[in-house]
Formats: structure tokens, C-alpha cells, sequence
């Protein structure tokens, strides 16, 4: 494979007026070197294009990472989600000739972003301010996303659900199902999927008259304790009027039907009959809870093997590869959590 010229780390030392060993400790992160030092190799490096696309073979390597929550330890791939997204882009990208290296999150405030020897990037979940993403766009990275990004570019391309489709379409099961005050539970991260879930169930309650009873995800609640206050009907003056309570909880995160479902046994409300629930979650186990829980699959496989592909077109074929967004139709998978045996309440015989 012939290696096309290019800036070498002496052309960057000499720009940025450093030694070479000064210009690998900035751009690797390690050794002591000043804040201002390091920032100014960077934008030196940045600028000359070393590292980029184009200044050395391809590595015939994918880059992944989901970026919400970039450089907190947590372990995305105990997620259900996250985990088949994963296993359907390897594969999606082995059958391309191309190798897929996934990084923890807890790598992502790191500095090897400047470095990472990738022909493209999938980011999963990218936030608003994500500095993954800005460093990956200072090096000319190819990158396509899973989920809209904060801030679009034009030639930006990614892949995600209908998040505002599907929010009406669980709001009206469960509201066919007699539900007449449905809590949200989410409003968890910072990324798209949270902001159009919260606008779209914002905007069904309001041209419906229905309360906005938004509740905060916790990952750590297992016991689902965030629930307590619209299970039992208790206002913001901190006066519980039972007939306030919720009789439906959409959760929006793979963990949170179990928490809902921890709630209502603490509260004594049985389900369905006096509280329906629908999680968002790839996981299968909800099939088979005591009482199965209905979810929401955003069909995380497609998604992988479409965002594989459209990135394998940006950087094989970058002329033809043109921006936009690919979307794939989430699905509502009922079950008994979310069908009330007999009429719904209130409704005519």
C-alpha cells in the first residue's frame, strides 16, 4: 500500500515551535506539558492536518463510541440497547473488510481523540457540546451518528427513529386503554432522544388538557422511589389527593419498567388493572415478568447496520455520499402491562 505525503510530527514541531517529544506528549496526552503548551500543539496539528483522512493508508477501522454521559466509567454494553446496536455493527462492518474498535465511555474526556487512528466514527447518543464530536471534526473524521446530533452540519448524516411518532403512538395506547393521566418517566440525558420524547408528550398532553406528570430517571433507583409522588397523587404544595395520581408510566430507559414496576408494588397498585406501564427497551426479559410488560424496540440492529453503511459510503465514496437522515420505524410490542381486562374506565358499555 503506497502512503501518500503528508505532515510529519517534525512539521508540527517546527510549526508549534516545540520538540518532538513535547509534540507527542500534547497530542497523546501523557507527559508534563503545560495546558496553553498542549492546547496550541493541538491547533497546530489540527491545522497542518496531521493525523487527518488522506495523510497515510487506511487503517480499515471503524471507531465507536456512544458519548452521552462521555467520561463516567458506566458500562453501556449491559444495556440491551447498546449491546445488539454493538453486535449488529460489527458484524455490519466485518462484512464490509473493515475492523470496528469500540472505546469505553470513560475514555471519552481523554485525549486520544486526536490521535485515534480510525477511517470513521459512529457516535452513539452524541450530545450537546459532545468534545468527542469537535475533535473528530478538527480532524476531518468521517462520522455518522446514531440519533440526530445537538447541533447539525450540513453534510451531517445519521439514522434514528421517529421519537415524536412513536411518543403519540404509546400516548394513544394507553390512552385507548383508559389511561387518563400518563406520567413520563426520563428526562434523564442531554441528547436528542430525550429533548423530542419530552417535546412530544408535552405537546399530546397539551392539545389534549391531560397534566404534564414528568418524572426524573435515576439510574441508581432501582426501588423507583422518583415515582412516589405521581403514584400517590402528591402536588408540588407537597398535598396528596389520590385522584391526582398517575395510572400510566411510559419510561423511557431499558432499566426503568422494572423500576416502575418496584413502585407500584410499594404503592399497592396492581398491574393493569390499577396502573398501566410501557417501557422503551431491547430487553427480553420483560416478556416474561410476572406480569409482561409491554416496550417500545427502537430496532437497534437496523439502526446499526444502516449507520455502517452510510458511514462506509462517506468514506469510500465521499462525492456521492450526500447528508441526510435515515430513519427506521420503532415498534410497540403490547402486552398485559398495558391492556385492562373488560371496558375502559369511564367509558360507555
Amino acid at each position: 500500500m503506497t502512503r501518500v505525503s503528508g505532515p510529519t510530527i517534525a512539521d508540527v514541531a517546527r510549526a508549534a515551535e516545540v520538540s518532538t517529544a513535547t509534540v507527542s506528549h500534547a497530542l497523546s496526552g501523557t507527559g508534563r506539558v503545560a495546558e496553553t503548551t498542549r492546547r496550541r500543539v493541538r491547533a497546530v496539528a489540527t491545522a497542518l492536518g496531521y493525523g487527518a483522512p488522506g495523510t497515510g493508508p487506511r487503517s480499515r477501522t471503524l471507531g465507536l463510541a456512544v458519548t452521552t454521559f462521555a467520561g463516567s466509567p458506566w458500562n453501556f454494553v449491559a444495556v440491551s440497547y447498546f449491546a445488539r446496536w454493538l453486535t449488529a455493527a460489527t458484524a455490519a462492518a466485518h462484512a464490509r473488510g473493515y475492523a470496528l474498535t469500540t472505546l469505553p465511555a470513560d475514555r471519552g474526556a481523554e485525549a486520544l481523540w486526536h490521535t485515534l487512528a480510525v477511517d470513521g466514527m459512529l457516535l452513539l447518543d452524541s450530545p450537546e457540546g459532545d468534545p468527542v464530536l469537535r475533535a473528530l471534526r478538527a480532524r476531518g473524521i468521517p462520522v455518522v451518528f446514531d440519533g440526530r446530533p445537538a447541533a447539525p452540519h450540513p453534510q451531517d448524516v445519521w439514522v434514528d427513529n421517529d421519537h415524536a411518532a412513536t411518543t403519540r403512538e404509546v400516548l394513544d395506547h394507553l390512552a385507548a386503554a383508559g389511561a387518563r393521566r400518563i406520567a413520563l418517566h426520563g428526562g434523564f440525558g442531554r441528547e436528542h432522544y430525550t429533548r423530542a420524547v419530552a417535546e412530544a408528550y408535552g405537546a399530546w398532553c397539551a392539545e389534549r388538557g391531560r397534566p404534564v406528570l414528568a418524572v426524573r430517571f435515576d439510574p441508581e433507583d432501582a426501588a423507583g422511589h422518583a415515582l412516589d409522588g405521581v403514584l400517590a397523587g402528591r402536588g408540588e404544595s407537597g398535598r396528596t389527593e389520590p385522584a391526582d395520581a398517575a395510572d400510566a408510566v411510559y419510561s423511557l430507559y431499558d432499566p426503568g419498567g422494572r423500576q416502575v414496576l418496584a413502585a407500584a408494588a410499594r404503592h399497592g397498585l396492581a398491574v393493569p388493572d390499577r396502573l398501566l406501564v410501557v417501557c422503551a427497551s431491547e430487553d427480553p426479559a420483560y416478556a416474561s415478568t410476572e406480569v409482561p410488560v409491554t416496550t417500545v424496540t427502537l430496532h437497534p440492529e437496523l439502526i446499526a447496520e444502516t449507520a455502517v453503511a452510510a458511514l462506509v459510503a462517506r468514506i469510500e465514496r465521499p462525492a456521492a455520499g450526500g447528508p441526510g437522515r435515515h430513519t427506521v420505524p420503532a415498534g410497540l410490542l403490547p402486552r398485559a402491562s398495558s391492556h385492562r381486562p373488560g371496558p375502559p374506565p369511564g367509558r360507555p358499555h
